[in-house]
C-alpha cells in the first residue's frame, strides 16, 4: 500500500505542477502573467476570465470527482501524505481549478473564432447530462450544490473545448520519417548504484560500492560476450523489474538511448552508466515496424498539441482574469460517505466517444 500512495503522489504533484499554470498562462513562458484579486464577484463565483465565469457548483463537480477517482485507488488515507510540505489536497483543488480555466479559456477562443456546437452535439451534451445528474443521489446533488443545467453547462464547454481544439489544429499534419519514429528493442541488465531508504527515496552508493557494482557489471559483461544465455544473465544479476524496453529516439536516459540505437541486431553493448547504475544492452530489434508506426502517430499528436499550445499560450497572454481568493481558499474536499461519484468524465467519454 506504501508503494501505490507514493506513485499517487508522484502523480498528484506532476499533475499540479502541469496543471497549475493555466490560470496564469499555458507554459513557462507565461508564469509571470498576473492573476487580478478583486472584490465585486457574483454569488458563488470562484473566478472570472474576461466574460467567462466559473461558479462554486462547477468546480465542485470537478473535485469531488477528481477526488473520488484517487480515493477508490489508494483509500482515504492518501490525503494524510504531505510531501515536502505540499499538501495533497491543495494539489487537487489546484489541478481541478486549472482544468475549468483552461476548458473556460478555450471557450472564448471558439467564441472569437465562431466555433459552436451542431444540433448533434447539443443533443448528445443533453443527454450525457441527465445521464450523469440522474447518477447522483440526494446528498450528492445537495453537497456539490449542483443542477442538470450546472452539468449541461460543463459538457457544453467540454464538448465546445474539443471542437475548438480541433479546429485549431485541422491543417497540421507534418510527414514524420521511418527514422524520426524507429522505434527499437532491447534488453538489459542493470547493476544498480543507489539504494532506497524506507520512503523511497534514493541512497547514492559510496565510492567503494560503485566500484564494487562496476566489477561485478564487467564480470556480467565478459560472460555476456562469451556467449552465456542473456536472458539467464537478466535473471541471475539484473536489479531492474522489467527486462525488455521497447522506445523512440527522446524516450529513454540520453547515454543509454546512445548505445542502444548504435547496435546492430543482437549486439551487446559496453558498459553504459546512468543515473541509476551500469546498464548492458543487448538489441532484439533494431526497427519495430508496428511500434515505429504507433510512435509516429504519438509524434503528430505531440506536434498538434505544441502547435495548439502555441496559439493558446498566445491567447491567454490577452485575457484579464480575476481570482475570488477568499471563496477559493475556503473551498475544501466533501468527506461524506454518501458521496462517492466519480463517473462525471466518464459519462461525457461515453457519449462523446473519447477514450
Amino acid at each position: 500500500m506504501l508503494d501505490r500512495l507514493k506513485r499517487a503522489v508522484r502523480i498528484l504533484l506532476a499533475a499540479g505542477i502541469a496543471g497549475t499554470v493555466i490560470l496564469t498562462g499555458c507554459g513557462s513562458k507565461n508564469a509571470g502573467t498576473k492573476v487580478v484579486l478583486t472584490t465585486g464577484f457574483g454569488k458563488d463565483e470562484v473566478f472570472r476570465i474576461e466574460t467567462s465565469t466559473c461558479v462554486l457548483p462547477e468546480l465542485m463537480v470537478y473535485l469531488t470527482n477528481i477526488q473520488n477517482r484517487y480515493e477508490s485507488v489508494y483509500g482515504s488515507e492518501i490525503w494524510d501524505t504531505n510531501v515536502d510540505g505540499v499538501t495533497l489536497e491543495q494539489n487537487v483543488k489546484d489541478i481541478a481549478l486549472a482544468q475549468i480555466a483552461r476548458i473556460k479559456t478555450m471557450n472564448l477562443m471558439a467564441e472569437k473564432y465562431e466555433v459552436e456546437l451542431g444540433d448533434e452535439e447539443k443533443a448528445l451534451v443533453e443527454n450525457a447530462a441527465n445521464a450523469y445528474y440522474s447518477s447522483l443521489n440526494g446528498t450528492e446533488i445537495e453537497k456539490m450544490g449542483v443542477t442538470v443545467d450546472t452539468v449541461s453547462d460543463l459538457y457544453t464547454e467540454f464538448a465546445l473545448a474539443e471542437k475548438m481544439y480541433r479546429y485549431t489544429i485541422k491543417d497540421i499534419n507534418p510527414e514524420i520519417s521511418d527514422d524520426e519514429a524507429r522505434t527499437i528493442t532491447v534488453q538489459h541488465i542493470l547493476i544498480k548504484t543507489y539504494a532506497q531508504d524506507g520512503t523511497g527515496q534514493k541512497i547514492e552508493y559510496t565510492k567503494r560500492a560503485k566500484d564494487e557494482a562496476y566489477r561485478e557489471a564487467c564480470e556480467v559483461l565478459e560472460l555476456a560476450k562469451e556467449g552465456e544465455d542473456f536472458d539467464e544473465l537478466i535473471r541471475r544479476y539484473s536489479e531492474d523489474d522489467q527486462a525488455t524496453y521497447s522506445f523512440g529516439k527522446g524516450e529513454m536516459d540520453e547515454a543509454f538511448e546512445t548505445a542502444a540505437f548504435n547496435l546492430g541486431k543482437d549486439e551487446i553493448s559496453d558498459i553504459v552508466e546512468t543515473e541509476y547504475g551500469y546498464h548492458i544492452i543487448k538489441c532484439l530489434n533494431t526497427f519495430d515496424k508496428e511500434e515505429t508506426d504507433a510512435n509516429k502517430v504519438k509524434i503528430v499528436e505531440q506536434r498538434k498539441a505544441e502547435a495548439f499550445g502555441q496559439e493558446y499560450d498566445a491567447y491567454v497572454q490577452t485575457l484579464t482574469r480575476n481570482l475570488n481568493e477568499e471563496l477559493w481558499n475556503s473551498v475544501s474536499f466533501i468527506h461524506d460517505e454518501n458521496v462517492t461519484t466519480q463517473n462525471f468524465f466518464d459519462v461525457y467519454a461515453e457519449y462523446f466517444g473519447r477514450s
